[in-house]
């Protein structure tokens, strides 16, 4: 299995610098079930797309810091690379810009989420649950940093999450797959990033985030899941 993994987070900071890119994550994620896969990294934030896409079995989506509804030159193509792909129905899946990005590339919509920021580890009620995610726990736990969410569904687009009343992961047929979190961040991460943010976010919020993070997610269970999607979807 050849994975493409199309990385949109356009944080430049020292403190991103200190930690490793999402293509790494992406990669550590997939690699905690499958260790044999290849993976390629396109950092589409840059321009850089891959030149034929259905040389690879499947693509992953990163989480960005950037709305999909930014005036920025490579939110365009990447929109149109998921309605090719969707066309295709070759496997696709997205973590919280990505899970945006493919619902309204394929005609949903976002809008600012209804209870504000939302950080640290989150709780998600699973529904419609497809084959390949049978096995994860409802609720599943995810970490999450997010302020925008999927406010309504592409065609043919099944719910299978909620988190907070918003709408935190859909899939369409085999070959699409979404979750408005971030399994790829480990507890080291999110926790770093929750004390980097102090002062970003609302005190209330933060020291909730902070509380959360007593707790860690369910990123074994998810990989696993993450691998089976990709299996069933290329089969």
């Amino acid at each position: 299995m050849h994975l493409a993994i199309l990385m949109t987070n356009t944080d430049e900071s020292d403190f991103a610098a200190r930690h490793p890119k999402d293509g790494v994550k992406f990669a550590d994620l997939i690699h905690m079930a499958r260790p044999g896969w290849r993976v390629s990294v396109f950092s589409v934030k840059d321009g850089e797309f891959p030149a034929d896409m259905a040389a690879f079995d499947g693509a992953m989506i990163t989480g960005s810091p950037a709305s999909v509804r930014d005036d920025l030159p490579w939110i365009p193509p990447l929109m149109q690379l998921i309605r090719d792909m969707h066309a295709r129905k070759q496997p696709l899946f997205g973590a919280c810009f990505g899970h945006q990005a493919v619902a309204l590339a394929l005609g949903g919509s976002l809008g600012d989420n209804p209870c504000g920021w939302v950080q640290g580890l989150t709780l998600n009620t699973l529904q419609n649950t497809p084959p390949w995610a049978r096995e994860l726990p409802s609720p599943l736990r995810l970490y999450g940093s997010h302020k925008e969410c999927v406010t309504a569904l592409p065609k043919d687009a099944v719910q299978t999450a909620t988190s907070r009343d918003i709408i935190a992961g859909f899939i369409i047929g085999r070959h699409i797959w979404t979750t408005q979190h971030h399994p790829e961040m480990t507890h080291g991460f999110i926790t770093a990033l929750t004390k980097e943010m102090k002062g970003m976010l609302p005190d209330k919020v933060h020291a909730q985030a902070v509380d959360s993070l007593t707790q860690s997610s369910d990123q074994a269970r998810f990989a696993e899941a993450l691998a089976r999607f990709f299996e069933q979807a290329g089969a």
